[in-house]
């Protein structure tokens, strides 16, 4: 189980909780409905106050978390934001195509997979400082996605 601490802009704080299941569970109880927190590998995948008639709306983040302070550079810098927000998509999509090719020829040489289906060979040898590179970038990709709330499974298959 992972607690949670949310920090809302009215100054008031609520503490949730979320199973590594991922799966949404009612976190905090308030007047009229309830609270869902949802947490990933990079940070908060949902914060949502959920009424008591199933509606759902994204609670807005406190402006010093870093969450609100994405959100902030969001309104003020729309075109700056976009640009950040395809640059981290490139990251993570650099990682998968790093790592999944690599993982692929891992997986073909266990001795099983190998006679039932072959192996598979990368024609080109990455060296390991473009892996620790396309890693970081990965990471770096998924976390700022994160601070978005758009992170999903494949920011975690990148990194």
């Amino acid at each position: 189980m992972i607690a949670t601490t949310a920090r809302y802009a009215r100054g008031s704080t609520a503490t949730a909780r979320s199973f590594r299941s991922r799966r949404r569970r009612p976190a905090s109880p308030v007047p009229g409905g309830h609270i869902e927190v949802v947490v990933g590998t990079y940070g908060l995948r949902r914060c949502h106050y959920v009424r008591a008639d199933g509606t759902a709306a994204q609670l807005t983040p406190h402006p010093a978390s870093a969450e609100g302070r994405r959100a902030h550079l969001h309104r003020t810098h729309p075109g700056l934001s976009r640009l950040v927000g395809v640059v981290s998509t490139l990251l993570v999509l650099v990682g998968i195509c790093v790592a999944v090719p690599q993982l692929v020829e891992t997986i073909s040489h266990i001795p099983p997979v190998a006679d039932a289906l072959g192996t598979f060979d990368l024609p080109v040898h990455i060296p390991v400082e473009a892996n620790i590179a396309a890693g970081i970038a990965a990471v770096a990709g998924s976390t700022e996605r994160a601070l978005r709330l758009r992170s999903n499974w494949l920011d975690s298959l990148a990194s």
